[in-house]
């Protein structure tokens, strides 16, 4: 080959690789922005399930960053680096996708311990017969609840068989308990499925109207693969009631669990209406179920509530929102929309570490507009009929107030597991 010739080819090969190392070179100073952005304003603690990435032996192949929906995941001097850890709400498509196996999705962080109750691959705790699936297990996201709701069901289905009533009792109805329920109907198990609310249960549907949730598709029993990508609360409210008339599933309303005992061939749940004698139970119960009070006086008067369904019935009125993830955020900003109310949220970090950044981003607009008031690194002290009392900065305010909303979330009902023999782990940054 001539050198006439040589540079014939050379120059296109040099010139794809320019625009190749330019275009790193673009994503990378992108990526170096965002996570420089997240450090600097303390939004560095993921609040679920999320990727651990080993340096050593990540080859920066990328495909980690395609396979994340919540572009949380960016190249930093080629290698994968979590540069957006609150966007981050456990979808776990990175560690599949990648080719060298230097993810591992863990729960909490050195910082913060997230308590998780023991379960083995088929959903079952150290006690036989008792399994946990959802929000309970550390999985709030929508599809990967339901799917733990149907697998945990193919688990008990698999079961040798009582002389119990019953096959199963599942308890919940968010996304894992009834996607259990379809999966015990389809499997023509004997069944009963309860739920402390008077309506469908699970944190999705405590969400405030019109809140868009992020889903994606999943594969129901009987139903088959239904397509969510966005969806409001009461699309999926109006979803679910539909699926529940055509298939004449059975849930037991307003029946709150109070104990489950283990016997020598199942267990007897008991409830407020009765009791149940099975073989096996699904917990699907969520973590909200117990909120996260504030442990201050005057947390019971009636004005005092642990979540937000319609912003309407507040108006004109004084209101304290204490938290600082979504529920929060979104409550906040839907009363301050209300004519003639006085808004404050009330905040005990000096960051919105757990909102998405469209909130976060509405938050600030609405409170540069004066419609509503953000106090960080408060928290709240006293409640009383008419005012409530906050700490910021070594100052005690008060203010006037005529409700107060209450989203820190829910805790694990640790004590609960315990006293049934669930081991429950902490877990710090670990699988």
């Amino acid at each position: 080959m001539n050198i006439e010739s040589f540079t014939i080819y050379l120059i296109p090969i040099l010139l794809i690789l320019f625009l190749y190392l330019r275009g790193r070179y673009k994503h990378e100073a992108a990526a170096v922005e965002v996570f420089t952005e997240s450090i600097e304003a303390g939004l560095t603690e993921p609040s679920s399930l999320h990727p651990e990435i080993d340096p050593n032996l990540c080859m920066g192949a990328g495909s980690c960053i395609s396979a994340c929906p919540e572009h949380a995941i960016g190249m930093i001097k080629g290698k994968a680096v979590l540069i957006n850890p609150t966007h981050c709400i456990g979808h776990g498509a990175c560690a599949p996708a990648c080719p060298h196996n230097a993810i591992k999705l863990v729960f909490g962080t050195a910082k913060r311990g997230m308590d998780i109750p023991q379960v083995d691959a088929n959903f079952e705790t150290n006690v036989p017969g008792l399994f946990i699936a959802g929000e309970l297990g550390g999985m709030g996201l929508i599809r990967k609840a339901a799917t733990q709701g149907i697998q945990a069901m193919e688990s008990i289905a698999k079961l040798k068989g009582s002389s119990n009533p019953y096959d199963v009792v599942i308890i919940g109805t968010g996304p894992a308990g009834l996607a259990a329920t379809l999966g015990a109907i389809e499997k023509k198990l004997r069944y009963v499925t309860i739920e402390q609310e008077t309506a469908l249960g699970g944190a999705i549907f405590q969400y405030p109207r019109n809140k868009v949730v992020m889903t994606a598709p999943v594969k129901l029993p009987i139903v088959g693969k239904v397509h969510f990508q966005e969806v409001s609360k009461e699309k999926l409210l109006e979803f679910w009631q539909g699926i529940i008339q055509k298939t004449g599933m059975k849930l037991n309303f307003n029946e709150r669990m109070e104990n489950i005992e283990k016997t020598g061939k199942g267990f007897i749940v008991k409830t407020t209406k009765g009791s149940y004698e099975t073989r096996a139970v699904l917990l699907a119960i969520g973590r909200r179920g117990t909120p996260r009070k504030l442990g201050v006086p005057g947390e019971d008067l009636p004005k005092v509530v642990y979540r937000l369904i319609e912003p309407e019935q507040y108006r004109n009125m004084h209101v304290l929102v204490v938290g600082g993830g979504d529920s929060a955020l979104e409550a906040a900003m839907a009363i301050a929309e209300q004519p003639g109310t006085t808004v404050t949220l009330s905040y005990r970090s000096d960051a919105f570490g757990r909102g998405k950044p469209k909130n976060r981003d509405r938050l600030k607009e609405m409170s540069e507009k004066g419609m509503l008031t953000v106090r960080l690194k408060s928290n709240v002290k006293l409640v009383n009929k008419e005012k409530v009392f906050l700490e910021q900065d070594g100052k005690l305010m008060q203010f006037p107030n005529d409700a107060v909303i209450v989203c820190a979330g829910g805790i694990l009902p640790t004590p609960f597991l315990k006293q049934i023999g669930v081991i429950v782990e902490s877990k710090f940054g670990t699988e």
